[in-house]
């Protein structure tokens, strides 16, 4: 059969897939010890070829066209078969093993990697995994670290982000509650409600309410007289027993709103989301319990 991929070509698909992974040229062209300007036009010539847009180019980073990734999810299968196949032939990392030290945020800890580790732990017995949950950034180097999870990346130039999910954000409040004060209907009405407050570590600011309202995204200061530092899990606690109003991920109160202890509100003005991402230290050698842990947490879709 005639060949249909020559190495550079088969070269471009693999920057190609550590571009969309790290949502950066830079990142990319780090990994692969690269100039961007180098990895910027392999993946231009693998676009020629496809006729067909990959990324959605910005000044501050790139994201996946809808092409882009559905040929991401292909791809990247189709080169992890070829390195497993390597493997097993080669007999090199046959069966991935050793310590895992990663660092998880409280909430997505709890709710979501938690319990995902022992399914994990069953396919990859030999792998052993120690847990910090914490929302501060860590120093990979200092601390040991394999791996992170945070909604919101670092800012470090050296760290590769490859995004884990995107987190819905929603407003609950008890039925209780909503009985008392009554039902928000605009988003004017926060003002007059009590709105549970949580600072974000990094800033040590309130962390802004955020809406959609007429297709447009919008931010809304909020107030209250409770207030959590560092433990978002604290202000879930505090809207289950009536302290108020309250923004947070809908995974984190799925189980309450399905069982009616809490019920949502000002579901017109919803559909946004906060991101989260696998941060690991560019130009680095990734183990292979690394990389099968990274495949497992995506696979989950958390």
């Amino acid at each position: 059969m005639p060949r249909e991929f020559g190495e550079v070509m088969l070269g471009s698909i693999e920057l190609f897939c550590l571009a969309a992974e790290a949502e950066s040229f830079t990142g990319a062209a780090q990994q692969a010890g690269l100039t961007p300007a180098a990895v910027s036009r392999s993946i231009a010539r693998l676009e020629e070829r496809l006729q067909v847009r990959l990324f959605v180019r910005t000044t501050r980073k790139i994201r996946l066209t809808d092409g882009g990734k559905s040929y991401f999810d292909q791809c990247r299968q189709a080169l992890n078969r070829l390195s497993e196949a390597e493997r097993e032939l080669t007999g090199t990392q046959a069966e991935p093993a050793g310590k895992l030290r990663i660092s998880v945020p409280t909430t997505l800890g709890h709710c979501r990697v938690l319990p995902a580790l022992p399914g994990f732990r069953a396919r990859y017995p030999k792998v052993q995994i120690e847990v910090q949950l914490s929302n501060r950034n860590v120093d990979f180097t200092a601390d040991g670290f394999d791996l992170a999870v945070r909604a919101r990346a670092q800012a470090d130039s050296g760290l590769i982000a490859r995004k884990l999910m995107d987190a819905e954000l929603v407003v609950v409040a008890t039925p209780g509650y909503l009985q008392s004060a009554g039902v928000p209907e605009q988003l004017e009405d926060l003002a007059s409600h009590e709105c549970i407050q949580f600072v974000l570590p990094s800033t040590g600011q309130p962390v802004p309410w955020v809406f959609r309202k007429d297709d447009q995204d919008v931010e809304v200061g909020t107030t209250g007289g409770l207030t959590c530092f560092d433990d978002l899990l604290g202000v879930a606690t505090l809207a289950r027993h009536g302290a108020g109003l309250l923004q947070t991920y809908r995974f984190i109160v799925e189980d309450d709103l399905r069982r009616g202890d809490l019920v949502e509100v000002l579901q017109r003005h919803g559909g946004r989301s906060r991101p989260f991402s696998i941060l690991y230290p560019a130009g680095r050698h990734m183990p292979l319990r690394v990389r099968v842990f990274i495949d497992y947490l995506v696979e989950c879709a958390l």
